[in-house]
């Protein structure tokens, strides 16, 4: 049977059915499971086993059993694990007991450490180099001090200590990808994911790197590296975390909280490794004595790794590899264009008229279009109202970005009365009760050009209580307290008004901007 690590999942595995060794000890509340009995494959092999009762935290053997994708997988707890939603997913996999006659003899060769790149010590099968450990699929960046303050000595045992580290990871073209940036007065890249594919080019490229000296401008470095290292034409993958590994000697010399905000809002996860961090009489020189917690993905701890000095490195570079190696760890993967969920709220009265009624479908497509739309991904709904409610499109009915599109361009207008009260409460039952237990943070855009004929503070409340954040959009006739009273908290800042349709076009930049804030905001 194959030794896999706590993070393996289902679509990872190669066979059919397939016999394999889940480690002890691993975090529960790290494991992604998604569905119950039959897990999709998105999940994660050994928490769904842990979930199913197959094995429990002491690891052990199971076997796996590959089957079709499901229409959808619900949300169920069990044996410390909350597994979660999910619609349709292309492949699924089950779980149960195996034979334990053989096992004692393999798990004696099985290494302790959980998240640990594989080394090749699976059994009968040679770790393919060149693909490299895909246990740990990650894009990173290394941001290596070049300045003044580090000094060429130092500078020396940082390319060892970075190298030693490349090595550790299984660089391989299925496995991660890294490249380097230096800091110094200002950044410069080295060289990107797409250059080397092995742990020797790599090495070699680090070997080569010479000092550039000058201020420590730690965070125009980082700003750079997260707004244009990780393009798809510099080599990042789609769907795998961005990380930045950022090296400080000392502190920085310019502010660097700017550039985590950057970095949180590209969906990097900023990682600080800080040496020979400053001494009680350095502290009057420092700019900013939290400048590791403004920076990292988190400040739970997880993000910052201190060394002492640049000495005697070599412990250090294993318990980095596996926080690195930690694909479930990587809060800032999700970003506001990923995870969130929009249903858009149209007022169908016979007030708009036909021509305003597309320029309210323009609208919404422009604000959809921004959003990274998929099955794992965010997801938008519309319903129209007048009197009536209608579900033009659910959640779940399109994943693709094209599809919402091409929705939303064949929404025939209703025409009738106003009943906005009505239409947010059918929105927040109908549309998103389904998905209230999932992962993506709820968003809700209501769209009005008058009075509404019943009472809408209760049903925005109700709505706002359940979890979505209300934006309300008013043209020509609506009435601002109206408006005010149906959006969340600051009033203002979710409050938009226009006198005519045509000036929808100039709000787009400002809702997309308020998404993303609340999205942020309320992650911290």
């Amino acid at each position: 049977s194959t030794a896999i690590t706590c993070f393996t999942r289902g679509l990872d595995l190669r066979k059919e059915t397939e016999e394999v060794l889940c480690p002890a000890n691993c975090p529960l509340w790290q494991f992604y499971v998604f569905g119950d009995g039959v897990y999709a494959s998105l999940s994660s092999v050994c928490g769904a086993a842990i979930h199913r009762g197959v094995i429990t935290n002491a690891g052990g053997p199971v076997k796996v059993q590959t089957l079709p994708g499901q229409e959808s997988y619900p949300a169920v707890n069990a044996n410390g694990i909350q597994s979660q939603v999910l619609t349709r997913w292309a492949s699924s996999f089950s779980v149960t007991r195996r034979s334990t006659k053989n096992v004692a003899l393999e798990a004696v060769g099985r290494s302790v450490s959980t998240a640990r790149p594989s080394t090749g010590k699976r059994p009968k099968k040679p770790l393919d180099k060149k693909a490299g450990n895909k246990d740990c699929k990650a894009d990173i960046a290394f941001l290596v001090d070049g300045s003044y303050n580090i000094g060429q000595r130092r500078f020396n045992l940082q390319k060892n200590f970075v190298g030693k580290v490349a090595v550790m990871l299984g660089i391989g073209t299925e496995g991660p990808h890294i490249g380097v940036v230096q800091a110094s007065e200002h950044p410069k890249i080295e060289f990107y994911l797409k250059n080397f594919t092995s742990a020797k080019e790599v090495l070699f490229a680090i070997k080569e790197l010479g000092f550039r000296g000058g201020n420590s401008n730690t965070g125009k470095a980082l700003k750079h590296t997260a707004q244009k290292f990780f393009s798809l034409e510099n080599g990042a993958r789609k769907g795998i975390p961005k990380i930045i590994v950022v090296f400080l000697d000392g502190w920085p010399s310019d502010d660097i909280e700017e550039a985590g905000i950057v970095a949180r809002e590209f969906g990097v996860n900023v990682f600080i490794v800080s040496v020979a961090k400053p001494t009680t009489e350095e502290l009057g020189m420092v700019q900013d004595i939290g400048f590791v917690d403004k920076a990292v993905c988190r400040n739970n701890g997880f993000f910052s790794y201190n060394m002492p000095s640049w000495f005697g490195t070599t412990k250090y570079v294993k318990p980095l590899v596996q926080k690195l190696c930690s694909h479930e760890q990587m809060l800032c993967s999700k970003t506001c264009y990923n995870s969130v969920n929009i249903a858009f709220l149209v007022d169908g009265s016979s007030s708009v008229g036909d021509s305003n009624f597309r320029l309210v479908l323009e609208f919404i497509s422009n604000v959809a279009k921004a959003f990274e739309i998929s099955d794992i991904g965010s997801k938008i709904a519309t319903v129209q109202f007048t009197y009536d409610q209608r579900t033009e499109f659910g959640f779940t009915d399109y994943t693709t970005k094209e599809k919402v599109l091409s929705a939303i361009r064949s929404i025939r207008y209703m025409s009738g009365g106003t009943a906005t009260g009505d239409a947010i409460s059918f929105t927040t039952r109908n549309v998103f009760g389904p998905v209230k237990d999932g992962p993506n943070k709820n968003f809700l855009v209501i769209l009005t050009d008058g009075q509404s004929y019943d009472d809408v503070r209760g049903p925005a409340a109700a709505a706002q209580k359940a979890g979505i954040t209300v934006f309300s959009v008013g043209v020509a006739w609506a009435p601002l307290d109206d408006l005010k009273d149906m959006a969340s908290e600051p009033r203002d800042s979710h409050t938009f008004f226009t006198r005519e349709f045509t000036g929808l076009e100039q709000m787009i930049p400002d809702i997309i901007r308020g998404i993303c804030k609340d999205f942020l905001d309320s992650k911290q």
